[in-house]
């Protein structure tokens, strides 16, 4: 129930924290960030997931830049796309590396909808990344999927560490057409225990959209010292917030009846930022908003190291989220294959901790059964993405 979920799909990766189930969010977030440094964005003040969003995806460009290899955060997109994709792209991206290094098939791209062209790959990697730092191809291909990693790896320390999550505590949920070909090593360099790789990776973040739930967030600003507050003016505008809220919900076509949860945006009197902390339903006293300043030191302390009891806080925002149930998506039931047998063969991949390429296993997903087990060097196909299993790692199914 604690996780960081990370999808990466063609043009961008995009990693959120989840504690107890639930996503963490934002009432603002940035545009057009530098970098991932705070403060450098548009700011937008709206309910939003608390996402970080890097240009790292199977079609960032890579290139040489001051004499040392830059991936990023151009993408080649879907037209002309990776040089591989032979519809006229000629600069490298993470999908040419990532063939080169033998992770892809190109005979099995999308389900063997689409052939690679590897000798394309090639050729844009040597021209505009080996030959220009005199690297070999091999050397060149493994240094953008290195670098596209280390980015990603900063990324997860923004989303897990800044939140006062230690990633080592947390699962990894891996998807997005690139994902599970990335992400096994990205959680072996942040010290992660354990990947999640759903079915139909690529996939995954469009059934999530599918399953929703209907949400409405309602706010209104009502600046006072917890002390200060007018009990019987806050519950009348919570009347009418849920009232708001429970209208929207219905006219949704929503079946059932709303969830609702209050929450109040809360700091040290004097900040210039607020941490958001649950609020009880129902009518509400003094008991009440004694736990409400209870939360609130719970929360700063997990996220800074250390609050203050005995300082003032305010309360800037008072919030109410209505949620409707999502339609029901009824996906098949998984059957693994008759025949038992998983391997497909072998082929060449590029392992560093093995001394360069290998004869790899390579196994059909669709015919790995319950408690099977796989180690790592392996290579594991389906239709819509592609898992690495490194050294050192065990997959389950």
């Amino acid at each position: 129930r604690d996780l960081i979920a990370f999808d990466m799909g063609g043009t961008t990766a995009k990693l959120a924290l989840i504690e107890k189930g639930k996503p963490f969010t934002a009432s603002t977030f940035e545009l057009h960030k530098v970098g991932l440094a705070a403060g450098s964005g548009i700011p937008m003040n709206i309910q939003a997931i608390d996402l970080v969003e890097i240009g790292a995806g199977g079609g960032s460009l890579a290139r040489t830049s001051l004499g040392v290899i830059a991936v990023g955060p151009e993408s080649a997109g879907s037209t002309p796309g990776p040089a591989c994709y032979g519809r006229g792209g000629r600069e490298p991206t993470v999908t040419d590396a990532d063939l080169v290094l033998g992770y892809l098939n190109p005979d099995f791209f999308a389900g063997g909808a689409m052939q690679l062209d590897v000798d394309a790959a090639r050729r844009a990697i040597e021209e505009r990344v080996a030959r220009p730092l005199g690297l070999s191809l091999a050397e060149a291909a493994w240094g953008i999927h290195q670098l596209v990693n280390t980015n990603m790896e900063l990324a997860t320390r923004v989303v897990s560490i800044e939140r006062g999550r230690d990633p080592r505590d947390l699962t990894f949920i891996a998807f997005g057409g690139a994902g599970p070909v990335h992400g096994c090593r990205l959680a072996q360099a942040l010290g992660i225990p354990r990947v999640i790789l759903p079915a139909a990776a690529g996939v995954t973040a469009a059934i999530g959209l599918l399953a929703a739930e209907v949400k409405f967030d309602v706010a209104r600003t009502y600046v006072r010292k917890l002390e200060d507050v007018d009990l019987d003016y806050l519950n009348r505008i919570f009347a009418e917030m849920e009232a708001q809220a429970v209208e929207v919900i219905r006219e949704s076509a929503v079946t059932g009846e709303a969830t609702l949860a209050r929450s109040a945006d809360v700091r040290y009197l004097g900040q210039g930022f607020e941490l958001n902390v649950p609020l009880a339903l129902g009518a509400l006293g003094p008991k009440e908003l004694a736990r409400l300043r209870q939360g609130f030191d719970e929360a700063y302390a997990a996220r800074y190291g250390y609050a203050n009891p005995k300082e003032p806080v305010e309360v800037v925002n008072w919030k109410l989220t209505a949620l409707g149930a999502g339609p029901t998506v009824a996906l098949p039931k998984y059957e693994p294959k008759a025949g038992g047998n998983a391997a497909k063969g072998s082929r060449r991949a590029y392992f560093p901790e093995r001394g360069g390429y290998i004869d790899c296993p390579v196994y059909d997903r669709y015919r790995l059964g319950p408690g099977m087990e796989l180690s790592g060097p392996a290579v594991i196909e389906e239709r819509e993405s592609t898992t690495i299993l490194p050294p050192g790692c065990v997959a389950r199914v």
